[in-house]
């Protein structure tokens, strides 16, 4: 699944830069989607970041790529990994800023684990 982000003002910390916590929820949130979509009618929840390591800043008015690519089918969990492109507006390139693997169970209604191939 491919994504893009357009970094505004409201998405800065108090130095000018992106905010960590709001490149994290975009990251969560493009991968809950491709696991929504690779199994429709699943309930899945975020269970964990491998690694959190920012490479690089990012400054207001720069548009990210996030990619998110299916690596590991586990009985209840599906992982996939993560990855955040950055470019600025005056870059013909993009820069890689992040990138994690993170991992999803299967719940049902009250939250018990369920197996991943029963979805959808």
């Amino acid at each position: 699944m491919i994504s893009y982000k357009l970094v505004m003002p409201e998405h800065m910390n108090q130095y000018g830069v992106l905010f960590g916590g709001n490149l994290l929820k975009w990251v969560d949130e493009t991968a809950w989607m491709a696991v929504s979509l690779d199994y429709p009618g699943g309930r899945f929840v975020t269970i964990g970041m491998d690694r959190v390591e920012f490479k690089k800043g990012v400054s207001g008015g720069s548009i990210l790529r996030f990619e998110v690519v299916r690596q590991r089918i586990g009985r209840t969990s599906v992982t996939y990994d993560a990855r955040v492109f950055r470019r600025e507006l005056h870059q013909s390139v993009e820069d890689v800023i992040f990138s994690t693997d993170i991992t999803f169970v299967r719940v049902d209604e009250n939250g018990v684990k369920r197996p991943v191939e029963a979805a959808g």
